[in-house]
């Protein structure tokens, strides 16, 4: 499934205010007591699905009752699924189409299937070849959402909707019958996976005085994606500053708590193979032998994260004889790169992360001090994966700062 090209960061504490608008969004609220009379079309319980095996497809078993007293002549199904989860096949009376994520909710796939026949009262149907659902490689804590209706619903008006390519199916009498109160279910859909999450230090370099770019990075190794909502285990990047260093200017998402900084996680490097970059300007104010800091997971205890050995990582570094302002760094990178500046004076600026994390802006460098860069240590390794579940959100793990900030949405239209 393609990924959207945007992030954003969202108080953990919010999403329950936008897990209602995200039903709707997804098709799956409720309408509220008294605002419609009772569905004539309704669905057979779907029970939640577990135990799924990543690449495997999932049964999804649907009946529609017409619960009613006269004949319904034309019958909608949609199907909404979440990133973990793909529709291979989808038949020529049905729209496929793909979202990518937006206000809060996470990327998914639509399919809408019309079905231009009569469904009798007190008659129960099913499709006559079920629904093709996958599970993909990075499955693990997803939802389906189904929805039967006697008109045609709206597409999502962030994508344009494309036709689906597989015969035509149509719905045939149930011979078990049905029973249902509801024309909507919302289905749990659990794989067997795992999610890695990992994170790298930094090795600074430079002479007392100078300011240097230090960066720190997470990353959802994968395979398993992680949805950020509410009863998912949370996390954030906690970064422990080596003695004789000070902060002039932290990442944007960083805040202190005493002489911690806590940093929040935007909801894409949390899915997989995504990382968030965090950029700081620090001081070296002075040597201290074997000063060494630290960047670590918030939370380890992550049943879906079987790899602790990546959790954490060391910030070092190594304070270089001279006068302040006399040479320069090096600057490192996640791609490995690196490269030396030199002068009397100099700036650095933060980039900003894969994932929208942004680094910090630049850092003025007076006379007779010079900006070095740090280089990025690699550490960690990649593993198993698994989803870890999201409304988009950064939080603060354990009572440490938080910074909130929701984003205008901005939808992108997948093909």
């Amino acid at each position: 499934m393609p990924n959207p090209p945007y992030r954003r960061r969202v108080s953990r504490s919010a999403v329950a205010t936008l897990g209602a608008a995200g039903l709707v969004a997804l098709g799956a609220a409720p309408a509220a007591v008294g605002d419609e009379a009772p569905p004539s079309l309704v669905l057979g319980d779907i029970k939640p699905i577990t135990g799924v095996k990543p690449g495997s497809p999932v049964d999804l078993p649907v009946t529609v009752v017409n619960k009613g007293t006269t004949t319904v002549e034309k019958v909608w199904i949609k199907y909404t699924a979440t990133r973990g989860l793909a529709f291979p096949e989808v038949p020529s009376n049905c729209q496929k189409q793909y979202v990518g994520a937006y206000d809060e909710m996470p990327e998914r796939w639509i399919a809408i299937c019309a079905f231009d026949q009569a469904v009798k009262p007190g008659v129960a149907y099913t499709p006559q070849k079920p629904f093709a659902v996958k599970a993909e490689k990075h499955a693990f804590d997803d939802e389906m959402w189904v929805t039967v209706t006697d008109y045609e619903p709206s597409p999502d008006e962030n994508s344009t909707p494309f036709p689906g390519t597989a015969p035509e199916i149509e719905l045939v009498e149930s011979p078990t019958g049905g029973t249902g109160s509801t024309d909507r279910f919302r289905v749990p859909v659990t794989s067997v996976n795992t999610a890695d999450y990992e994170v790298t230090g930094a090795a600074l370099r430079g002479k007392t005085g100078d300011t240097v770019t230090m960066k720190v990075t997470f990353t959802n190794t994968g395979p398993g994606w992680v949805w950020s909502k509410p009863g998912t285990p949370w996390t954030s990047v906690l970064v422990t500053l080596p003695a004789g260093t000070s902060v002039v200017k932290p990442d944007f998402y960083c805040k202190a708590k005493g002489k911690v900084y806590n940093c929040g996680l935007t909801t894409r490097p949390q899915e997989h193979l995504e990382t968030a970059t965090f950029t700081f300007n620090l001081k070296i104010d002075k040597k201290v032998a074997g000063a060494k800091g630290s960047v670590a997971l918030s939370n380890r205890k992550l049943p879906f994260d079987p790899d602790k050995a990546n959790d954490t990582a060391p910030i070092t570094v190594e304070v270089t004889g001279g006068k302040p302002g006399a040479t320069g760094g090096t600057t490192g990178g996640p791609d490995g790169g690196s490269g030396s500046t030199g002068g009397s004076s100099g700036g650095s600026t933060g980039s900003t992360g894969s994932t929208g994390s942004t680094g910090g802006s630049s850092s003025a460098g007076g006379a007779g001090s010079a900006t070095t860069g740090g280089a990025l240590a690699a550490t960690g390794s990649s593993s198993a994966t698994l989803p870890i579940a999201g409304a988009a959100a950064a939080a603060v793990v354990a009572g440490a700062g938080t910074v909130l900030v929701v984003r205008r949405r901005r939808a992108r239209h997948g093909s």
